[in-house]
């Protein structure tokens, strides 16, 4: 697996702030002391690789259509069905979605020699005749669609304005991570997660299954892993589960908005919820009580029982029917209560589990000092204070042909507090403001480790203190928008000072979408 890297120049942003602060309306006075707005192509987050305004814009109208080509797949058709859905919630105009890529509005054009465009990247141009979006595939028409929105007012129909946007991303793996089992959230909720995610060109959403706290999926072969293991969560609260066509639901509408769902069954360590619904898979064959503290490394699965290779070979079986994507994440990490060498037998076991099921394994970095399968990717959460032998093992790892995802968690651990006055969130990282989240550089973050081993960046968001949305939106957003660009943009875009224009142009659409955001002090907000 290569990281994208193809950079197609640097961006060029033409047309004076001040003529567009005044277009908008924007009251100079109230502004005193911080800087002009930025035009519209200089507001797009994640920064494109090239933007350049020029000529006049397109006027949006009660006429305006969205053309698909007829003799496109299927795919493109649904990007311009959602595309569509998405403009009329805020222009509030019929938009309607027809075949035939010629004639004005907006046209989605699918251009399969576009090779530089690559899997995700796309094309916008905008005349006063229309918008054309062009890309490779449906999942950079639906990116091109994402780009679009930006360049429209929040509210009204408005204009967007002349000019191209020509654009891929920088890595091929943009993830965030939600954890359902320490504190249980239902599908709906996560769904709404996958569409704040997808409209700033994430493409992962990363989903931690089970802890020691709770079970959340309900399996088959095991049916009292969901039925009682899924009854319990942090603080004593009643838990949940999803049933499976709820998850499929989930994967099914991820899909739609080009996120790949990566599930996680983590083992193994965490592993009370198991071991209190089947005492069996405990060495001693007995069921420990369900946990509802937040302490960790304290459980195992035994790893000396045949039984216990049975469990994770149907669970990842059924798990991996479920889930189209490429990975299976096994987890792997916190496992203190196993010995290393057991845990190194039990990981060669449990990667051969996922093989023969078809998929790709994906593991904390723990795994590196055991044995990495062939392939096996490594997401390493490590930070400024981890040992450095424990990160020599994971450069080695990424040299030795393993892809790595990178989560450090003093940087994109959505959980950690901004600062000591942030209720929700835990701090044993460090506290991490919204500047330190974004001023890292993946390509060059592990000293020794080569940016072609980098398949990308997650932000992780674990639930600890996590009860409700709010409390979960607060402490990812503005953060994920960073860790969005940091896997998206070229590295030499990479600038807080810009960035931090770009991100209070954001505070409108955050405030429409009701999505409860930090408004960190050194950010000029809007």
């Amino acid at each position: 697996m290569r990281v994208l890297r193809r950079t197609l120049g640097t961006l060029l942003a033409l047309g004076a702030a001040v003529s567009c602060t005044a277009a908008q309306g924007v009251d100079a006075k109230a502004h005193a002391g911080r800087s002009a707005a930025p035009a519209p192509y200089e507001r797009l987050l994640p920064r494109p690789a090239s933007a350049r305004a020029e000529g006049a814009p397109y006027v949006f109208g009660a006429g305006t259509v969205i053309r698909t080509d007829g003799s496109a797949p299927e795919g493109v058709r649904r990007v311009g069905e959602l595309l569509a859905e998405q403009l009329r919630g805020s222009s509030g105009l019929p938009l309607p979605v027809v075949e035939g890529a010629e004639g004005g509005g907006i046209r989605l054009r699918l251009e399969r020699g576009a090779g530089e465009l690559g899997a995700e990247g796309y094309r916008l141009t905008t005349t006063p005749a229309g918008v054309t979006l062009t890309a490779r595939t449906p999942a950079g028409l639906f990116h091109a669609g994402q780009t679009l929105r930006q360049l429209l007012p929040v509210r009204g129909p408005g204009s967007v304005p002349g000019g191209t946007v020509t654009d891929v991303p920088r890595f091929a793996y943009r993830g965030a991570m939600v954890d359902v089992a320490r504190h249980f959230f239902p599908v709906e909720e996560v769904k709404r997660y996958v569409d704040q995610l997808a409209q700033y060109k994430i493409n992962t959403l990363h989903v931690h299954l089970t802890d020691d706290q709770g079970w959340r999926l309900a399996v088959d072969s095991w049916p009292r892993l969901a039925e009682y293991g899924g009854g319990s969560e942090v603080g004593g609260g009643p838990g949940g589960h999803w049933t499976k066509e709820e998850y499929r639901d989930l994967v099914s509408y991820a899909a739609e908005r080009y996120v790949d769902v990566v599930p996680e069954i983590d083992m193994p360590g965490h592993v009370n919820a198991a071991l209190a619904s089947y005492g069996e898979l405990a060495c001693d064959g007995r069921a420990p009580e369900r946990y509802t503290g937040i302490k960790v490394g304290f459980s195992s699965l035994c790893v000396g029982k045949e039984r216990t290779y049975e469990f994770i070979d149907q669970v990842l079986g059924e798990l991996a029917e479920l889930t189209p994507g490429r990975y299976l994440h096994i987890g792997g990490d916190e496992a203190h209560s196993t010995p290393a060498a057991d845990y190194a037998a039990f990981m060669d076991r449990a990667q051969q589990v996922v093989a023969r099921h078809g998929k790709t394994v994906v593991a904390w970095h723990q795994l590196a000092s055991a044995r990495p399968a062939p392939g096996a990717v490594l997401q390493y959460w490590g930070h400024d204070r981890t040992a450095a032998a424990e990160k020599a093992a994971v450069v080695a790892a990424g040299k030795a042909g393993h892809p790595v995802i990178l989560s450090p968690a003093d940087r994109a651990y959505l959980d950690m507090k901004y600062d000591p006055a942030t209720k929700p969130g835990l701090a044993w990282a460090g506290y991490v403001p919204v500047q330190r989240s974004y001023s890292w550089d993946p390509g060059s973050y592990l000293p020794g480790l080569p940016e072609s081993a980098v398949l990308g960046v997650e932000a992780p968001l674990w639930t600890e203190t996590v009860a409700t949305r709010a409390d979960w939106e607060l402490l990812a957003f503005p953060r994920v928008l960073g860790l969005a660009e940091l896997g998206w943009s070229p590295a030499a875009s990479l600038d807080w000072p810009a960035y931090r224009t770009r991100l209070a142009a954001q505070a409108p659409r955050l405030t429409a979408q009701h999505i409860p955001f930090y408004r960190a002090p050194d950010v000029p907000w809007e």
